[in-house]
C-alpha cells in the first residue's frame, strides 16, 4: 500500500466528514498511513492546488502524484483499507461502476454539494 495516499474532503460537511472519521479510523487501525486533509484547511487546500469550491463538489484522493476524483477517488480509498477492498472490487465491476459514477456525479455529490452552499450561506 502506498504510504503517500492524500484524501481531500469537506470537513464541515457532516455526511463527508462523518464518513471520513469513519476510514481514518479503519486505515489507523490497520495501520494504513493515509493522510486525510479537511478543504477548510487553507494550509492543506493550497497543497491540492484546487479551490474549495471545486474541491467541495466532490471526493478528491491523490496517490503516487496521481489525482482520483468522485467513485474513482473512493475505490482507490476502498483498496487502501482491507475491509473495504471487497467494495472496491464491487464498485469497480463495468455495470456497477456505471451506475456508481451516475449516481455519485448527477444526484449524490450534487445534493450534498448544494447542502453545504446551503449550510455556509446560513452562517
Amino acid at each position: 500500500m502506498s504510504s503517500d495516499t492524500k484524501v481531500l474532503y469537506n470537513g464541515q460537511c457532516p455526511v463527508c466528514s462523518r464518513e471520513m472519521d469513519h476510514y481514518a479510523k479503519a486505515s489507523t487501525k490497520a495501520a494504513i498511513p493515509i493522510r486525510y486533509d479537511d478543504l477548510n484547511d487553507p494550509a492543506k487546500l493550497a497543497d491540492w492546488g484546487i479551490d474549495s469550491d471545486q474541491a467541495a463538489r466532490r471526493l478528491h484522493l491523490r496517490k503516487n502524484g496521481q489525482t482520483f476524483v468522485g467513485i474513482p477517488a473512493f475505490i482507490e480509498l476502498w483498496q487502501e483499507i482491507p475491509r473495504y477492498r471487497w467494495l472496491a472490487r464491487l464498485v469497480a465491476l463495468p455495470g456497477i461502476n456505471r451506475l456508481a459514477v451516475l449516481s455519485y456525479d448527477h444526484l449524490l455529490a450534487p445534493l450534498i454539494y448544494r447542502w453545504h452552499l446551503w449550510r455556509q450561506k446560513r452562517a
